[in-house]
């Protein structure tokens, strides 16, 4: 299935597509988000941002129903997919919101500037935590499925694993555990692709940029790194498989190709190279 994505920004920094428990992909174009409807093959403007900005990350909630979306003036909205209306803008990054991740209602967002915050959705002050670990923008973003972990990557190579309990801001509780569980410096690129293993859920895939193409496997339980793979190009995304010890990483420059190797041999089960024109 190939659909047409024109304004499709080209930029590492951004994620602007996702895909729903409900089987609905939304994918931001320039200034606007659409969903397709992979049972239908319907296609639906679900939001339309002012024309003098662009839509830099977006990600489903858990259940489908609702659609985060950040902007490069730091905000970021909450959007009901079924009527797309658009329910609440949550205000007060000062910079670029190019990654999204959901925990239930808590929508957690990272910053050009380093930081993440965490919004609770259903309450009027919405921000109840920051989390500063970061020297430079950041780009990956993941909630384990159990709210228990939060992966992130950033601009200046580093992963941090956070721990996922909210803590009351300004507490001592708060500012404690606003410090990364672990933090592993050993990309030298920006760290955008991060995912955790839906069998294994102790395991977490980090892939870096351009000048680092690494894939790193972490036991997140112990802090060790488990296995190392070198690839050819920049890693902008990895997935893995839900049903079996495999997983895929996608990637830019220079061989816009699409991987998938076994685990935990690392060894490449299938290659795309030139997937698209592009990253």
């Amino acid at each position: 299935k190939i659909l047409d994505a024109p304004n499709m920004i080209d930029d590492f920094y951004l994620n602007l597509i996702s895909w729903s428990s409900q089987n609905i992909v939304a994918i931001a174009l320039g200034n606007c988000a659409y969903i397709w409807k992979a049972d239908t093959g319907e296609v639906t403007l679900v939001s339309e941002g002012p024309e003098d900005t662009h839509i830099a990350s977006l990600d489903f909630s858990n259940d489908g129903q609702f659609l985060g979306i950040g902007y490069p003036s730091g905000a970021v909205e909450l959007w009901d997919v079924e009527s797309q209306s658009k329910l609440r803008t949550m205000s007060g990054h000062s910079a670029q919101v190019g990654c999204l991740s959901w925990h239930e209602h808590i929508l957690s967002s990272g910053c050009q500037d380093g930081s993440i915050w965490h919004h609770d959705v259903r309450i009027a002050r919405h921000k109840v935590m920051e989390l500063l670990g970061h020297q430079g923008e950041v780009c990956g973003l993941k909630w384990r499925s159990d709210g228990e972990l939060l992966a992130s990557g950033g601009n200046d190579n580093v992963l941090n694993v956070w721990d996922g309990r909210l803590g009351d801001v300004g507490t001592a509780s708060a500012s404690a555990r606003s410090a990364a569980r672990w933090t592993k410096r050993n990309h030298t690129a920006a760290v955008k692709a991060v995912a955790w293993c839906p069998w294994q859920p102790s395991l977490l895939a980090s892939g870096g940029g351009t000048s680092d193409a690494t894939v790193h496997i972490w036991n997140t339980t112990t802090g060790a790194r488990l296995h190392s793979l070198v690839t050819p190009a920049q890693i902008s995304s990895i997935q893995w498989s839900p049903h079996r010890k495999e997983f895929m990483t996608t990637h830019g420059y220079p061989t816009n190709s699409i991987m998938v190797h076994s685990y935990p041999s690392m060894e490449k089960v299938a290659e795309i190279r030139d997937a698209h024109d592009s990253r």
